[in-house]
């Protein structure tokens, strides 16, 4: 998959929007990569052509680099040589559709794209977000096997109803178990690592935006 790199301020740049800054993209386009040998192009399709297949006939959960290597006819070594490792594979496999996900909602036509007013495309924006995420789940979640386990612990079930009654307590209109789970991501303790030791965020700021979160949320 190739991500798109946030600017270093994430906080963005006055007067431009989200997709230019003078003229000029402010974040690299989708699918942007160093080019490769066309010998190398050629191998790197054959490979994720038998992965595809591979994923087709019996699931993502059954991929392998040993299967993968069987299929294309090559050494394991050439397929890890290729993607590092498994999750690697499963990356590039999403690849594709990635691109096109992230060329949607940056040079895409409106409502998702750009000429649309901010909150359009903020509706717009979640709406594809959740959609290209259901069509890719199984491939997705088996490239980061963890990612559904941080919502079984007790504690954070807890967290959840507890949340869910207070919002409800409070008379908050919406989806109240839906509207718990947007506030207990703001309590997530992998990203405030990230803001306060990559980002450089003072804890301060963080619980201002809780405040925030939750006025704007039981705002009625």
């Amino acid at each position: 998959m190739t991500p798109i790199a946030p600017p270093d301020d994430e906080q963005g740049h006055p007067g431009q929007t989200a997709e230019q800054t003078a003229g000029q993209p402010l974040l690299p386009l989708a699918g942007q990569t160093p080019p490769i040998r066309a010998d190398a192009a050629r191998n790197r399709t054959r490979l994720l052509e038998a992965a595809a297949r591979l994923v087709a006939e019996r699931g993502p959960e059954q991929l392998t680099m040993e299967a993968v290597a069987a299929a294309a006819s090559v050494g394991k070594g050439t397929v890890f040589r290729r993607f590092g490792d498994r999750g690697g594979l499963l990356m590039a496999l999403l690849d594709h559709s990635e691109r096109l996900y992230q060329e949607s909602f940056l040079t895409g036509p409106p409502p998702l794209g750009p000429g649309a007013p901010p909150v359009r495309r903020l509706e717009e924006f979640g709406i594809a977000t959740l959609r290209h995420l259901a069509a890719h789940r199984a491939l997705l979640l088996a490239a980061e096997p963890e990612a559904c386990r941080r919502f079984e612990p007790p504690p954070r079930r807890l967290a959840l109803t507890h949340l869910t009654a207070l919002l409800r307590e409070a008379g908050t209109g919406g989806d109240a178990e839906l509207l718990a789970h947007t506030l207990a991501g703001h309590l997530d303790v992998a990203l405030l690592h990230h803001l306060t030791e990559r980002r450089g965020m003072p804890l301060e700021r963080l619980e201002a935006g809780w405040l925030d979160l939750v006025a704007r949320i039981t705002r009625t």
